[in-house]
């Protein structure tokens, strides 16, 4: 048979096409490990098998009334009979409690889709599991997974984890209006009428809490009597592989939004991560003891640090020995929330190997914060970031504080701000450590400081490379136990005179820095603890007419 010349053209043309598809794929693949400072292999996708189901055909009802919790089951128990597949969620409002995951199945809710999880917490049995670092007991999450292979949420339909009826609310964070929307829906005060609590077991359950969890509980039957207290995580995926979150919104968690625990493989792309401002522990995106992380292209707008890497607290993370590693987070924007990119405080696994590049911060309480405290342990090591822009931060755009009590930079900064500690304690596993970290290309317009580095006097912060900042801030730096700082290309536009406060500091350099104060004191050395410190004038700074040394610095310590 003869080909025609026209049909022969075509397939010419389509052979063409798809070649040069394949290729801008692998080309826009290949871009995303471009440039990365450490060796790691490119994060794996699910395969889900190409079997589809409709939850309308296993009787869910529209409407946000009648729960569909059967449905989904079902739907998902078919697609599992057939080795897995993707179970569509048309638009609607779908009421369900909570949906138990299985291996191969992707969640696909189409644009117009809203799953509204439940608020009849008698859904919601406690389990073990882990949270805030530690092993607990608390209520299932709406969306639980453990033990798993290929699993992904896609479409662009919105996942609500209904956390307006498990939250403690501050009446403090709210307008008038809506704490009366708030009192609405029955619940507690608390004595001073300041907070509103879900119920009087909540409530009563808080007072003996640490971090959100009853250390001194023990057995399921204590934790069942403070049932409601137990707000779960929203999403909630442990030790499982090949993970994909790309493009729904999650929004609206009782407590963390999405929480990838022990997971090999993970993506989140092209999503929306949504809480209330006020949100307590309303987290974005928390990434514990996870390896091989891909995380891109997303916007988070919480109540609490947006996009979070976490290896386990204490003993209990120690014990465990995961670390969070192979970590990359790129292209993305954080609106509110306590933390830009955060690494802490439970990290006590260690983190390793972290690229954070091309993203921006605006209106976050810190943007880049590093946290840990005595009694963690962990080594947090090899991270790179570059090319991060922040707008009006209300704090320290760049933080690095051991000394993390649990509460938020506001309420610090309430208090009086960051104290300095001087007395060292032994050295144990309980020493977390920060080293190897460079941070390059960094805007800041606007923030109470603009970098923020404290130690401990046992394990000082080390290697920490700071270049090509340009900084718009009421206040410069404060660098204070730590060792191997370098500064680097810095243009400050500082409003107090004063612009670096630093105290017991090692191996330190300024090179090619230029600020706008001709104060004797922009640059404060105090401390017994400083040793080769240099600063490096230039012909628009003359560091020995703008430096003063306390009478503690050791002689010879710096050098102009």
């Amino acid at each position: 048979m003869k080909t025609k010349p026209t049909n022969l053209f075509c397939a010419v043309l389509t052979v063409i096409a798809l070649s040069l598809t394949t290729l801008s794929f692998a080309q826009k693949s290949n871009e995303t490990y471009k440039d990365i400072e450490f060796k790691m292999a490119k994060v794996k996708e699910p395969v889900i098998p190409k079997n589809s189901v409709n939850l309308k055909d296993f009787g869910a009802v529209n409407g946000g009334y009648v729960l569909n919790s059967k449905a989904f089951a079902d739907a998902i128990d078919a697609l599992s009979k057939k080795g897995g597949g993707k179970l569509i969620i048309p638009p609607g409002i779908w009421l369900t409690g909570p949906i138990i995951l299985k291996s191969n199945i992707e969640l696909h809710a189409e644009r117009g889709a809203l799953i509204k999880f439940s608020t009849d917490k008698s859904l919601y049995p406690i389990i073990e599991t882990n949270f805030e670092g530690l092993n607990t007991w608390r209520c299932i999450s709406p969306i639980y997974g453990k033990n798993l292979e290929n699993i992904a949420f896609t479409g662009s339909g919105v996942w609500d984890g209904s956390g307006e009826v498990w939250r403690q609310v501050k009446k403090s964070k709210l307008t008038e209006s809506q704490w009366k929307e708030v009192l609405s829906r029955g619940g507690v005060l608390n004595k001073d009428k300041t907070s509103w609590y879900p119920s009087e077991t909540f409530m009563n359950a808080s007072k003996g809490a640490d971090q959100n969890v009853r250390p001194d509980l023990k057995t399921k039957e204590e934790f069942e009597k403070i049932h409601d207290f137990l707000r779960p995580v929203m999403v909630s995926i442990q030790n499982s592989k090949r993970v994909l979150f790309d493009g729904p919104v999650f929004q609206n968690s009782p407590a963390w939004n999405i929480h990838p625990f022990m997971v090999e493989d993970l993506i989140v792309r092209n999503v929306t991560v949504r809480n209330p401002w006020y949100s307590q522990n309303g987290d974005g995106l928390d990434v514990e003891c996870c390896k091989n992380v891909l995380i891109e292209n997303s916007s988070f707008d919480v109540g609490d640090d947006a996009i979070c890497i976490k290896s386990g607290k204490d003993k209990d993370g120690r014990e465990r020995g995961v670390p969070c590693e192979n970590i990359i987070v790129r292209n993305n924007i954080v609106y509110h929330g306590h933390g830009g990119v955060t690494v802490g405080s439970e990290m006590s696994g260690g983190v390793k190997n972290l690229h954070v590049s091309n993203c921006t911060f605006m209106g976050t309480d810190v943007g880049l914060r590093f946290k840990s405290a005595r009694g963690r342990g962990g080594v947090v090591e090899n991270i790179f970031i570059s090319d991060v822009f922040m707008t009006d931060i209300p704090s320290q755009a760049i933080s690095f504080n051991l000394y993390y009590g649990g509460k938020s930079i506001a309420e610090t900064l309430e208090e009086g701000g960051d104290k300095i500690v001087n007395k060292a304690m032994p050295v144990t596993v309980e020493t977390p450590q920060f080293k190897n970290i460079s941070i390059k290309n960094i805007t800041i317009k606007g923030a109470q400081q603009a970098v923020f580095l404290q130690g401990l006097p046992e394990m000082n912060l080390e290697n920490i490379e700071i270049s090509n900042l340009t900084a718009t801030a009421q206040k410069g730096f404060s660098i204070i136990d730590a060792k191997g700082i370098k500064i680097t290309n810095a243009k400050l536009d500082i409003e107090n005179s004063n612009i670096f406060e630093v105290y017991n500091v090692k191996n330190m350099s300024l090179k090619n820095v230029e600020f706008n104060s001709t104060s004797p004191k922009a640059v404060n050395i105090n401390g017994e603890g400083n040793s080769n410190i240099e600063l490096v004038s230039s012909k628009n700074l003359d560091f020995s007419k703008t430096t003063t040394l306390g009478n503690d610095v050791p002689k010879g310590a710096v050098k102009f």
